[in-house]
């Protein structure tokens, strides 16, 4: 067995090499014509039915507004169901034909349930589900007071995009539709002091690349990675190391300060273009592509760039925060 283990160790490195270069060559010609093609042929959302978590603000809420300018119905999902209505009010302007809101917590399998349901029930069928809801924490581990209060980002990040996906795949097969999950960057990307939502965004990039595997055809995946945009997340809204939910600008400028700030109506434009054109992956702003590169290709590279850039500590913005006082949800 040790022969054996010796002969792949010396053969496999090469001949995999070689393959990879192939094979490399081939696919980017591949998705060259692949890209094309998709523009062309782009998905056309009028009459479609599109249930959108997290479309009360951010990201989602622009997200709302590009599908209603495609004159999709709508199903807009969030906790705030007075954000929900003015959203609900826009896409109507904007040329949703029909929009139904739902407040709901997705850290709640019932609840998402019951939106899919709701869904399903008013319309008659399902398109696109877009798992947008997500909470950030800026803690290292070893400081929080209680990690148990942490747990609603694992919830509402992993588990929440999880559960709606259970309940809405049997509708999501009839129509051939999609997945759409917000991924973020960090859950390719090593980032200091926000641990615990890179981990929950890494688990649902797990989770998204097995379930396309499971369902070939039959329900396409994507997975969208944004960098830093203008959201409540990149404003200072965040989950303390009580576990409170805290809008902390200083906390934002020592996480996102040093990149430049991507407008969310751009970034929402990008990602609905990309999802009408079937594309896999969404990474907006697209020159984060280049990092990726550098994450798998020089890990050491990334780990001492992540070192010299995040000097400042959370609990040092926090210091200062404290001095200049501190709004709360």
């Amino acid at each position: 067995m040790n022969l054996i283990h010796k002969f792949l160790n010396l053969v496999l490195p090469p001949i995999a090499l070689i393959i990879l270069c192939v094979s490399t060559l081939f696919l980017l010609i591949f998705r060259l014509f692949s890209c094309i093609s998709r523009s062309i042929f782009s998905e056309n959302m009028a009459g479609k039915v599109v249930v959108i978590t997290g479309g009360s603000s951010g990201i989602g809420e622009h997200i709302a507004y590009e599908y209603a300018k495609r004159r999709a119905s709508l199903v807009l999902v969030a906790r705030r169901e007075a954000k929900l209505q003015s959203v609900a009010e826009r896409t109507r302007q904007l040329g949703s034909p029909d929009v139904v809101i739902v407040p709901a917590d997705v850290s709640m399998a019932a609840e998402c349930k019951r939106f899919v349901e709701e869904a399903v029930n008013h319309f008659g069928r399902l398109d696109h589900l877009v798992c947008n809801a997500g909470v950030v924490v800026y803690c290292p581990v070893e400081d929080t007071t209680n990690v148990e209060k942490l747990r609603p980002v694992m919830d509402i990040n992993f588990w929440g995009p999880v559960y709606a996906t259970h309940f809405a795949l049997p509708h999501l097969r009839k129509s051939k539709g999609r997945i759409i999950v917000n991924a973020s960057m960090k859950g390719w990307l090593v980032s200091p002091w926000s641990i615990l939502y890179g981990a929950s965004k890494a688990a649902i990039v797990s989770f998204c690349e097995t379930l396309r595997v499971e369902l070939a055809q039959d329900v396409k995946v994507t997975i969208v990675a944004p960098g830093f945009v203008n959201s409540e997340i990149t404003q200072g809204k965040h989950i303390s190391k009580e576990g409170e939910v805290e809008v902390d600008q200083e906390m934002s400028k020592v996480m996102s300060g040093k990149f430049p700030v991507e407008s969310t109506e751009d970034c929402a434009r990008a990602i609905v273009d990309g999802v009408c054109r079937g594309d896999r992956y969404i990474i907006e702003p697209s020159w984060y592509r280049i990092l990726l590169q550098f994450q798998f290709l020089c890990p050491e590279l990334v780990e001492w760039f992540a070192r010299s850039l995040y000097k400042t500590k959370p609990q040092d913005a926090a210091t200062k925060r404290d001095a200049m006082g501190l709004k709360k949800y």
